[in-house]
C-alpha cells in the first residue's frame, strides 16, 4: 500500500519527467545514439551526500558530472562524478565568509563571490579544481556591498553592488576573473529609494549572449529589471509586476534562455508574508514584463529554464520546486523541498541547492 507522501513523490517525479520528456533532448556523446532524455515516472530530484550543513546558494553546474557549490562559512563544495561524491575545496581561512555566487568554467577553474559590507565582498578564484585559491578582489569601500556575478564567456564578466552614491556599481573583468575594474556609472539610472539586489541565489545578475546582462532589483517602491546591452557600460530600467515596496521583497532571481526571452521570480521571503504575482516574463528583452497568468504559489529565489526547451523551466524556494511548460505564464508545484538556486547544463542536467547542505539533481531514480 502506497502512502499519501509517496503518491504526492511520484506524482512530483511524473509531472518533471513528463515536462522534460516533450522538451528536452539529450545531445549524444561521440559514438552514441541519441536517446530520449527520460523516463516520465523516473526522474525527479536525487538529494546528494554533501557531508555539510552549509547553505548553499552558489552553484554552478558544468555538465552532467561536475558542478561547483558555494555558501556559508567559507564552503566551496565540487564534484565530478555526477553527485555521487562531492569533494570540500574550500579556500583556506575563509571560515568567516559568505560565498552568495559561484561562476565555473570547467572542473578546475572557478570563481566565487564573498558577499558582505566593505572588504567582507571579495572574490577569490581557482585554476586547479580548488586545491589553491588567489582573492582577485577585495572591496575597500564601506558603502559597498556585492551581491552576485555573471560571466558572458571564460575571459569576461560583472560583479554587481547594491547602490553607491545613488547607483548600482558593476565590476568587471576581462581575464577570467584574474583581475577587476570597477565600471564607471555615468549610463547606470538612479536608484530608488531603499533599492538593492538580493544575494540569494547568484540570479540577481545574469547574462545571454556575448553582451546582454540583466540585473534583479528589490527594496523600493517598485521591483525593477535593468537591461545592458553593451556589458554593463550603459543601463535601462523596466518596472516588473512583481510587489516590492518592502526591504524584503522584489526580484530575487532571473533565468533568460536568449536574449529575448526570460522569466522573473520573487516575492516576499519572511516566512509569515505572502507572495501573491511572484512570477513575470518577457519576450522582448526585459523592455516590457508581464505577470505570470498562474504564478508561482510562494516567494522563489532561483530560476532556470530547462535545456533545450523553449518553454519550460523550474523555478525554486525554501517551500518547494514549480514547473512551467508555456514560458513561464503558469507554473505547478512539483516538489517541497527546500531549494533557493537552480541552474541547468547544455548537456541535460539540472542542479538544485539550498539550506542544511542540500543540494540535488534531477535524474533517473
Amino acid at each position: 500500500m502506497t502512502s499519501m507522501g509517496n503518491t504526492r513523490r511520484m506524482m512530483s517525479v511524473g509531472l518533471i519527467g513528463a515536462a522534460l520528456a516533450l522538451t528536452l533532448a539529450v545531445p549524444a556523446r561521440a559514438g552514441e545514439t541519441p536517446t530520449a532524455a527520460t523516463d516520465v515516472n523516473t526522474v525527479g530530484w536525487e538529494l546528494t551526500p554533501t557531508g555539510t550543513d552549509a547553505r548553499f546558494r552558489g552553484l554552478a553546474p558544468v555538465d552532467r558530472r561536475t558542478a561547483w557549490a558555494a555558501g556559508s562559512k567559507g564552503t566551496v563544495l565540487r564534484t565530478t562524478d555526477g553527485g555521487r561524491s562531492w569533494r570540500n575545496v574550500s579556500p583556506p581561512g575563509a571560515g568567516e565568509l559568505e560565498f552568495r555566487d559561484v561562476e565555473a568554467f570547467d572542473a578546475r577553474r572557478a570563481v566565487v563571490l564573498a558577499i558582505g559590507e566593505g572588504e567582507a565582498s571579495r572574490v577569490l578564484r581557482t585554476e586547479d579544481g580548488g586545491a589553491t585559491w588567489t582573492e582577485s578582489f577585495r572591496n575597500t569601500d564601506p558603502r559597498a556591498f556585492y551581491d552576485c556575478m555573471t560571466f558572458f564567456d571564460r575571459r569576461h564578466g560583472l560583479a554587481m553592488s547594491d547602490p553607491v552614491d545613488g547607483k548600482y556599481r558593476i565590476l568587471a573583468t576581462r581575464d577570467g576573473g584574474r583581475s577587476w575594474q570597477v565600471l564607471p556609472n555615468a549610463g547606470m539610472p538612479e536608484a530608488l529609494p531603499g533599492e538593492a539586489g538580493f544575494a540569494a541565489s547568484g540570479q540577481c545578475l545574469v547574462s545571454a549572449g556575448p553582451r546582454d546582462v540583466w540585473l534583479a532589483t528589490g527594496g523600493g517602491a517598485t521591483a525593477r529589471v535593468l537591461h545592458s546591452g553593451d556589458r554593463g557600460l550603459t543601463w535601462t530600467a523596466t518596472v516588473t509586476p512583481i510587489p516590492a515596496g518592502d526591504p524584503a521583497r522584489g526580484v530575487f532571481g532571473l533565468a533568460f534562455r536568449d536574449r529575448a526571452h526570460g522569466i522573473a521570480v520573487g516575492g516576499d521571503y519572511r516566512k509569515d508574508q505572502p507572495s501573491p504575482q511572484a512570477g513575470a516574463v518577457t519576450g522582448d528583452g526585459g523592455r516590457g514584463w508581464r505577470a505570470s497568468a498562474t504564478p508561482p504559489p510562494a516567494y522563489r529565489s532561483g530560476v532556470a529554464w530547462l535545456p533545450h526547451s523553449r518553454n519550460a523551466a523550474l523555478a525554486v524556494g525554501p517551500t518547494g520546486t514549480d514547473l512551467t511548460t508555456d514560458g513561464g505564464r503558469t507554473w505547478r508545484t512539483v516538489d517541497t523541498g527546500s531549494y533557493d538556486t537552480v541552474d541547468c547544463t547544455p548537456d541535460g542536467s539540472c542542479w538544485a541547492a539550498g539550506e542544511k547542505g542540500r543540494i540535488a539533481r534531477l535524474g533517473r531514480r
